[in-house]
């Protein structure tokens, strides 16, 4: 029997925000354990949880950016459970009447294009973090995390590989950068994911048992994890057993899932509507001008990218992977007509070079501005491809402008037709084998003609008039 996987991602993702959801600590993260805490993210008696309005805000921008349905009145509710890193015993959440709903995200996989819905998006508030001793049977709880915002956007099951998810993961990961609602950083928490699977008969419209995963802080664990249960529970079908409902734990170390507990339904949480909290009333004044401040999203700079530059669709999807190297590029193309050269020096030499010095884009000691005036100098053949990456290792020790690192070291190119001809007659006096190698068929030694003739000019010939003139006399 062939199986069809079913696959629906929940996403929590921690706001931008200075202070909490529901008080004014501090969000920082990494701060001494319980020193970002007060009586209201403490949950202590008599005190009353205040909105905080940017928390609105940057959720209303996630959904306007997912074409979501905005509910011009939602409600907070109180979703309980008992565990030591919840102080209050409830988490402040969304229930019945999100904030925001039925919104929808396409990704490309294999090179197709595939709609993704969102069932939902809502805010709620982070618990605390346990920290467990390795040396004694104890538990230490921070609080610091407690009332965190954080927003959760829940897709319909409609992802049906590994694939799949990962890629609309890194497209969503990507729009909440781009409009800069969250950090996307995995490793910290700040963008977390649970994925829910399960495996029906090909064909089948009714839904399998599902699995709950937890513990997916990247990318590659999300889809090593999917994997790995779309084979466990596969095996188990097939071997004539069910599936138990539950929630289960990737372990990164061995690849694989094991179980946690039992999968909660909503009744277990006994939802009731939070009585501190009014009900959120969203007017069209609010929308607008929430609306107001969305930048260009990743999909339609990619393909703008593409017509408007003539790019390839590879370079636009590297270009937009973030707004900062996307920003970064389009800084360069006032300065050089070639946006291709400009796309792959800053997807090779840039990236290469920030790579290795650990560096964001945007903190290059290579301004936009001096990347692109140095290709332009490449671009009007006055410098060689190959002096362009020198002077490019200059600009970033120094920050000086391209065209005075040339002038003062004198890299301009050799452009002179008659000094050039005379440095390939030498080349090719002093090379009388590989001249006949070549009369004899093996056209490919130009390439050692051309890197003489480089060596001779310390990269300075031009190379296309180099490759002209040897074609010129080799094949005359």
């Amino acid at each position: 029997m062939k199986f069809e996987t079913v696959i629906g991602l929940e996403i929590h993702a921690q706001l931008k925000t200075k202070t909490k959801i529901f008080c004014g600590c501090s969000t920082k993260f990494g701060a001494p354990p319980n020193t970002h805490t007060c009586p209201v993210c403490l949950g202590m008696p008599g005190v009353l949880p205040v909105l905080n309005r940017k928390v609105v805000d940057y959720t209303l921008r996630t959904a306007l950016a997912t074409g979501c349905r905005i509910n011009s009145e939602s409600r907070f509710a109180r979703k309980n459970y008992f565990y030591p890193d919840l102080p209050k015993g409830y988490q402040i959440s969304q229930y019945e009447l999100p904030i925001a709903e039925k919104g929808t995200i396409d990704i490309d996989v294999n090179g197709e294009r595939k709609r993704i819905g969102i069932t939902r998006i809502h805010m709620e508030e982070d618990a605390g973090k346990l920290i467990h001793d390795p040396d004694r049977p104890q538990s230490r709880v921070d609080l610091n995390r407690t009332g965190v915002p954080l927003m959760e956007i829940v897709s319909e099951p409609d992802l049906r590989s590994p694939e799949e998810a990962g890629a609309y993961l890194r497209q969503l990961r990507s729009i909440v950068r781009y409009i800069g609602v969250c950090d996307g950083n995995m490793e910290e928490g700040s963008f977390r994911c649970d994925a829910n699977i399960s495996i029906r008969p090909q064909g089948s419209d009714s839904f399998g048992t599902r699995a709950e995963v937890k513990n997916l802080n990247s990318f590659k664990h999300v889809e090593k994890a999917l994997a790995y249960e779309i084979r466990r529970q596969t095996e188990i079908v097939t071997d004539g057993g069910q599936v138990i409902q539950e929630t289960r734990l990737w372990d990164p170390d061995h690849n694989r899932t094991h179980g946690m507990r039992g999968k909660e339904e909503a009744h277990d949480y006994r939802y009731f509507p939070d009585p501190d909290l009014l009900p959120l009333v969203i007017n069209d004044n609010w929308l607008s001008r929430v609306r107001e401040t969305l930048p260009e999203l990743p999909a339609p700079k990619k393909a703008r990218f593409v017509s408007q530059h003539g790019l390839p669709v590879y370079d636009a999807q590297v270009l937009t992977a973030s707004r900062e190297m996307a920003d970064y590029f389009g800084a360069c193309l006032p300065w050089c007509t070639n946006a291709k050269l400009v796309s792959n020096w800053v997807m090779g030499e840039l990236t290469g070079f920030l790579n290795a010095t650990e560096k964001p884009i945007d903190q290059s000691p290579v301004s936009a501005k001096n990347l692109g005036k140095l290709l332009q100098m490449v671009e009007d053949g006055n410098i060689s491809g190959k002096i362009a990456k020198t002077v490019f290792v200059e600009i970033a020790a120094t920050g000086q402008p391209p065209e005075k690192i040339v002038a003062e070291k004198g890299l301009t190119q050799v452009n002179d037709a008659t000094a050039l001809k005379e440095i390939v007659d030498r080349v090719l006096t002093d090379n009388p084998a590989q001249v006949s190698d070549y009369k004899n068929g093996k056209t490919q030694i130009i390439g050692f003609f051309v890197g003489q003739v480089m060596k001779l000019t310390k990269g300075q010939a031009n190379p296309k008039m180099v490759n002209d003139i040897l074609k010129e006399i080799l094949d005359s």
